[in-house]
């Protein structure tokens, strides 16, 4: 006897345990072929939004930041009022810092803010790392070299990324795992294995997320006004606090609250994403041993391989814009004010733009993926995240070529971030 087929208005993509058991790309798949603008009623605490599932659709939602603006929240549905004002949310995020982050800015303002920081990201800029790259990517495998197995999202696709951001922000060594910790409470703030400020009894509710994610960016604020008390008194060449305090726009100096939310987002966007693609990268050319054996056997496709891997892994589920005005797509009436979350993993298997989708073809070209996003809020560190990838799989394909998956990878439950938080490995060590 067959199953019932899952009709569109039978789909809640507020759901996080779909994300976490990996049922998203069916339901996504299915909304992008009968109902690609499609309207996910409000819950008990969220509103409700249009989940938009067409790579088309999400490319003209992007080009337009002054109709779709970022400013009332880039994730989830967002809270309904009422139940704002109970959690007393707006006031605690309030005395976390008030400021907006440059990821939360409509132009004009965005284009200056994030022009402060953009030198610290050009490909040249990039290139100059590579060599600092590939020796933390070796320390890094050193580490479990002789050990045969590990867990490689905790000892290797984490370390890497985690390095060279905390790296550019000035940010000592022993303080890495500690960002990695707080970055986990914010952005994996709805999986429990993080709540743990929370009472047990008490974790995997709506009301836990809020408060580990609160708790996650307090912590992390207050160890950045460290940061820029000592840069104050002992500016750093090439250092992304000391240049931020130095910064103006318009003439006037960033307050605390703008340098802050800048450390924050440059802390968190800069090492979380990029461990999940090295992870997922890890997990599908395991899956795809044709594909991992060609990839060994001619390094020189490194480049289309690493391209295919951001396609497929699709480390941001989705962003949230909101409408200023009304607009038709598709025939739907998109209101103002409305919610729209753009779903990034739909966008880069849709048919129309990308031959046979669910084949994963390390030759792939062009690719002409959204995984960085695209327009005024493409991804600042996607040339960093690009060569961190490409280095780490140089190396550990050098280093383990028969390294394989042997377990299934534990996923984290999110419908914001596609992440793995645990993924067994074995391999032959080194002697």
């Amino acid at each position: 006897m067959t199953a019932p087929a899952i009709e569109p208005s039978d789909i809640n993509l507020n759901n996080p345990e779909h994300f976490q058991r990996e049922e998203f790309h069916e339901l996504l798949r299915i909304l992008r072929h009968r109902d690609p603008v499609h309207w996910n009623p409000p819950g008990e605490v969220s509103n409700g939004f249009w989940s938009i599932t067409k790579y088309e659709d999400i490319l003209f939602i992007s080009r337009r930041p002054e109709i779709f603006i970022s400013s009332k929240g880039i994730a989830g549905p967002g809270i309904k009022p009422e139940k704002l004002a109970e959690l007393d949310f707006a006031a605690q995020q309030q005395n976390a810092g008030g400021n907006a982050s440059i990821i939360t800015m409509d132009p004009p303002r965005h284009v200056k803010m994030r022009r402060l920081v953009n030198k610290g990201f050009t490909p040249r800029a990039v290139n100059a790392m590579e060599p600092e790259i590939r020796r933390v990517t070796n320390e890094i495998l050193d580490r479990i070299a002789h050990k045969g197995e590990c867990d490689f999202v905790l000892e290797v696709a984490s370390q890497l990324p985690l390095a060279v951001i905390c790296g550019m922000m000035g940010v000592e060594q022993k303080d890495w795992p500690l960002m990695f910790e707080l970055t986990n409470k914010v952005l994996g703030s709805g999986d429990p294995e993080y709540q743990t400020d929370i009472p047990e009894e008490e974790r995997g509710t709506g009301q836990a997320a809020r408060l580990t994610a609160m708790k996650g960016l307090q912590t992390m604020l207050e160890y950045f006004r460290g940061v820029l008390e000592d840069r104050r008194q002992n500016p750093r060449e090439n250092d992304l606090p000391t240049i931020l305090l130095e910064a103006e726009v318009d003439g006037e100096k960033l307050t605390e609250g703008d340098i802050l939310q800048f450390c924050f987002l440059l802390i968190v966007a800069g090492n979380e994403t990029t461990r999940n693609a090295i992870s997922g990268g890890l997990q599908v050319l395991c899956q795809h041993p044709d594909q991992k054996r060609a990839l060994i056997e001619d390094p020189s496709l490194m480049d289309t391989a690493i391209e295919e891997i951001l396609r497929w892994t699709s480390p941001l589920h989705h962003m949230a814009r909101t409408a200023t005005e009304d607009v038709e797509l598709r025939g739907k009436q998109i209101r103002a004010g409305d919610r729209v979350l753009m779903w990034y993993p739909s966008a880069n298997r849709d048919e129309d733009v990308f031959p046979d989708p669910y084949r994963f073809d390390i030759r792939r070209t062009p690719n002409d993926h959204l995984a960085f996003g695209i327009g005024e809020h493409f991804c600042l560190g996607a040339g960093f995240a690009r060569k961190e990838l490409k280095v780490m799989f140089e190396e550990l394909f050098r280093r383990f070529p028969d390294i394989e998956v042997v377990g299934p990878p534990e996923r984290l439950r999110s419908t914001f971030i596609n992440g793995i938080k645990h993924m067994p490995v074995q391999f032959t060590p080194e002697r």
